[in-house]
C-alpha cells in the first residue's frame, strides 16, 4: 500500500521561500499554485513580506493559523536543514525540496542530504527531492513546480529523474494535446523515488499508464517487488539512461563478461513486466498507444492502405516485430473482392488504391474489422489528389467505436494536407503517426503486455530442503581464512554437491600416490589439473592432463604438471593437483552467475565450452523471484535450446534436470551473497541427467 496519502491532495500547503519578485523560483511556484486552481489553502512563508501575490504572507510555520500537510521548500541550501526541522516540529507530513546544492555537488553536499533525510525520518516526514522541479496533479489540481504552464488533464503519470526533461516534455505535450494525471520531478531521490510513485499510481483511479525517465534504481529488491505488483494492474513504461555501476567493473568470469553494463536493467524490467523504451520518442509513442488503445486479444494485424509501398513496408515491420498478418476468412475475401476494384489488393495488406475516397476506405475497414482473425487495425494514408483525410478519419473513428476491444492506429504519411485528419484522430483518442513503424512497435508492446498479464505471477521463490548450508559456510570460512577469493576446483565441487548440483567428482591430491589412490576410487579415465588460484588458464602452462587410463599415467601426469608449473610460473602458490572423473561428452552448456549492484545475482545459461565468448548465446534472469517457468523461458531464448531438444537425429537432453540445476544455482547464490561470480562451464547434458565439469566460484571477503 502506498504511503503517499495526502501528498498530492494536501488540504493546505506552505510555500517556504515564496517571493514577490518575478523570476524567482519562489514566485513561480506560488504563481503556479494560484493559476492551476488548487482548491486548498496556500500559505506563503517569507519573513520580509506581509503579502505575496495577493495572499497574506507569514514569517514562519509557527505563525500559521493551522497545520499544513505539505511544505514546498525553496530557500538557499544552507537554510534547508533548519527549515526541514521546523517543518517536522510543526507536524508537516510531506516535503517538496526544490533547492539544489546537495549530493550532486560532492561529499559535503552528500552529508547535508543525509542529514535532511535523518530529519525527515526523525519526524516521520516523506521528502521529494532535493534538487527537483516539483510535482503536479491535474485532477486535484496542484502544481508545486516552477515549470512554465500546467499540463493538460489526462491519464498518464510521468515521473522524471531530470527536472529539465520534465519541463521540456510539459511544454511539448501541450503542443500535441497530450494530457497527464500526475507529473513529478524526482531530483536526487534522497527519500521518495520512482518506486514510491509507481506504487501510488498503480492504485490511482485517474492514471491508466505509468511513465518514467530514470538514470538509476537505488533499491533493486524493492523495485522488483513493488513494480512487479504495479505492472499487474497498469502498464509501466520506463526510459532508462546511463549504465549500471557493476558494468564498469572488470569481470573475471565468462558470465560477468557476457552480462554487459546494462543487462541487469533489461533483465529486471523483463521479469517484473516493465516495458522498456529506448528513446524519448518511443517513450511517448508507447504512452499514447497504451493510454488510448485496449490490449488486443491476439497478435494478428490487419492493414488498410491506399499505397502499395507503405503497405509492404508495414508488412515487413509486422513480421520483424514478431507479430502476424491477419489471414482473412474466405467470406471476408469474397466480400472484399466483390466490393473493391479488380486492381485492389485484398489479401492483407488491403490496398484500396491511390484513388480511394472515404467510401472505399470505410468498406475495407468494415470487412477487415469484422473478420475474426483481426486483432489490431492499422490504417495507412498517402496524400493524393482525391484523398479525403477528414472524412476518412471520421470513418476510422466510427469503426473504433464499433469495435472498442481492438486497437486502431493510423499512419498519415504526409504533411499539411493530412494535418486536419490527423488532429481529428488525436482528439478522438486514436494514435496517428507520420510513419508506420512506431505504430507497429506499439502494437507489439501491447501484445506483449497482454501476454504478461495473462501469465500467472511467479509465486514462491525456489526452495530446496535438502541443501547443506552449513557445509558451504564451512568451505567459505576456510577460503577466507586462507586469504583467498577464488575457490579451488575441489572446494567448488563440494559447494555444488552441498546444493545438489550434479558435478563430476574432483579431489585435491598433494602427492603422486595420493593422486593414484583417488583415481582408483573414482574409476578411470580421469583428468588432472593444477590447483592454484593464481593460474586462470591452466592449459597454457601445461597444467592439465586428460584421458588418463591407469596408475602409471596418473603418477607421470602429477610430476609433469608440477614441473611445468614450477618452470613457467615459479611464483604461483600451488595447493596440489586435482583429480577429476572424466565424464562422457554431451551438449556443452554454461550456467553462470554475476552479481549486479542494484538487483543482486543474475543467472545466465546458454551454449558453453570454448566458444562461449565467441557465440555469446546466453540468456539471463535475476535469481530473486526466479521460478522454473522463468528458467524454461530463459532456455527457450537461446540457440542451445534447439540442441537440447534434439538436433538432426540426436537424442534430446534432460531439460528438467537442467532446469533443476539452474534453480539450485539460483538458490545457492541467493543464500550466499558473498558469492560475487560463479561459472559452471562446461555443463554436459545427457538424455538422462547432466554433469558439471568445471565449477569456478569467486567470493568477497566482506
Amino acid at each position: 500500500m502506498s504511503q503517499l496519502k495526502n501528498f498530492f491532495d494536501a488540504s493546505a500547503v506552505a510555500i517556504i521561500g515564496a517571493s514577490n519578485t518575478p523570476g524567482k523560483i519562489g514566485y513561480a511556484i506560488l504563481r503556479n499554485m494560484l493559476d492551476c486552481g488548487y482548491p486548498g489553502r496556500i500559505y506563503p512563508i517569507n519573513p520580509r513580506d506581509k503579502e505575496i501575490l495577493g495572499l497574506a504572507a507569514y514569517p514562519s510555520l509557527a505563525a500559521l493559523p493551522e497545520k499544513v500537510d505539505l511544505a514546498v521548500i525553496s530557500v538557499p541550501a544552507r537554510m534547508v536543514l533548519p527549515v526541514a526541522r521546523e517543518c517536522g516540529e510543526h507536524g508537516v507530513k510531506h516535503l517538496v525540496t526544490i533547492t539544489a546544492g546537495f549530493k550532486e555537488l560532492g561529499k559535503e553536499g552528500l552529508e547535508a542530504e543525509k542529514e535532511l533525510i535523518n530529519i525527515c525520518r526523525q519526524y516521520g516526514m516523506r521528502n521529494l527531492g532535493p534538487n527537483c522541479a516539483g510535482m503536479m496533479d491535474t485532477h486535484v489540481p496542484i502544481n508545486t513546480s516552477f515549470a512554465k504552464g500546467f499540463p493538460l488533464k489526462g491519464d498518464i503519470a510521468f515521473y522524471s529523474q531530470s527536472g529539465a526533461m520534465m519541463i521540456a516534455i510539459l511544454d511539448w505535450s501541450r503542443s500535441i494535446g497530450l494530457g497527464f494525471s500526475k507529473v513529478v520531478s524526482l531530483g536526487n531521490k534522497a527519500d521518495l523515488s520512482e518506486i514510491d510513485f509507481i506504487e501510488e499510481a498503480a492504485d490511482d483511479p485517474y492514471t491508466r499508464v505509468i511513465l518514467c525517465y530514470i538514470e538509476d534504481v537505488m533499491d533493486g529488491a524493492r523495485f522488483l517487488e513493488v513494480v512487479g505488483r504495479a505492472t499487474r494492474k497498469k502498464p509501466v513504461i520506463i526510459l532508462k539512461s546511463g549504465t549500471s555501476q557493476a558494468g564498469a567493473l572488470a569481470a573475471s568470469s565468462h558470465t560477468g563478461a557476457l552480462a554487459g553494463s546494462d543487462l541487469a536493467y533489461d533483465t529486471a524490467f523483463k521479469q517484473c513486466g516493465v516495458i522498456r523504451a529506448r528513446s524519448m520518442t518511443e517513450l511517448f509513442d508507447l504512452a499514447i498507444a497504451f493510454s488510448q488503445c485496449p490490449v488486443p486479444r491476439g497478435d494478428k494485424v490487419a492493414i488498410v492502405t491506399n499505397s502499395g509501398g507503405p503497405g509492404i513496408i508495414t508488412t515487413d515491420n509486422v513480421e520483424l516485430k514478431g507479430l502476424q498478418m491477419s489471414r482473412f476468412t474466405k467470406e471476408t475475401l469474397d466480400e472484399l473482392r466483390a466490393g473493391l476494384p479488380p486492381e485492389a489488393g485484398i489479401y492483407n495488406p488491403v490496398d484500396v488504391l491511390g484513388d480511394a475516397k472515404t467510401d472505399r476506405y470505410r468498406f475495407a475497414l468494415e470487412k477487415v474489422c469484422s473478420d475474426p482473425n483481426t486483432d489490431s487495425v492499422v490504417l495507412l494514408m498517402c496524400p493524393t489528389a482525391v484523398t479525403e483525410p477528414v472524412e476518412t478519419s471520421r470513418a476510422l473513428i466510427e469503426m473504433r467505436d464499433r469495435y472498442p476491444d481492438k486497437p486502431f492506429l493510423a499512419a498519415y504519411m504526409g504533411g499539411g494536407s493530412l494535418q486536419e485528419g490527423a488532429e481529428m484522430l488525436a482528439r478522438a483518442g486514436i494514435p496517428c503517426f507520420t510513419f508506420p513503424e512506431p505504430g507497429i512497435n506499439a502494437i507489439k508492446e501491447l501484445v506483449n503486455y497482454g501476454k504478461f498479464k495473462d501469465t500467472p505471477p511467479s509465486g514462491d521463490e525456489l526452495a530446496f530442503p535438502d541443501v547443506d548450508k552449513r557445509a558451504v559456510k564451512a568451505i567459505f570460512y576456510d577460503v577466507v581464512k586462507d586469504n583467498r577469493l577464488v575457490l579451488l576446483g575441489s572446494e567448488a565441487y563440494d559447494v555444488a554437491r552441498a546444493y545438489g548440483i550434479p558435478a563430476a567428482p574432483i579431489v585435491l591430491a598433494t602427492s603422486p600416490e595420493e593422486a593414484v589412490e583417488e583415481a582408483e576410487k573414482m574409476g578411470y579415465p580421469v583428468v588432472m589439473k593444477v590447483a592454484s588460484p593464481k593460474i586462470l588458464h591452466k592449459t597454457d602452462v601445461g597444467g592439465v592432463k586428460v584421458g588418463l587410463q591407469n596408475a602409471d599415467q596418473v603418477r607421470s601426469a602429477f610430476v609433469e604438471i608440477m614441473e611445468n608449473v614450477t618452470r613457467l610460473m615459479p611464483q604461483a602458490v600451488v595447493y596440489g593437483i586435482e583429480v577429476q572423473k572424466m565424464m562422457p561428452r554431451g551438449n556443452e552448456l554454461i550456467i553462470g552467475m554475476t552479481r549486479d549492484v542494484q538487483f543482486g545475482p543474475m543467472i545466465g545459461c546458454g551454449l558453453g565450452g570454448i566458444y562461449v565468448n565467441l557465440l555469446k548465446d546466453v540468456s539471463f534472469r535475476l535469481a530473486r523471484g526466479l521460478n522454473r517457468r522463468e528458467i524454461e523461458a530463459m532456455l527457450m531464448e537461446t540457440k542451445a535450446y534447439t540442441l537440447l531438444r534434439g538436433y538432426r537425429g540426436e537424442q534430446p537432453s534432460d531439460i528438467p534436470a537442467l532446469v533443476e540445476a539452474i534453480a539450485r544455482v539460483a538458490r545457492l547464490v541467493l543464500d550466499f551473497p558473498e558469492i560475487t561470480e560463479m561459472d559452471i562451464n562446461p555443463v554436459f547434458t545427457y538424455p538422462s541427467g547432466l554433469s558439471a565439469l568445471d565449477v569456478k566460484i569467486t567470493i568477497s571477503l566482506s
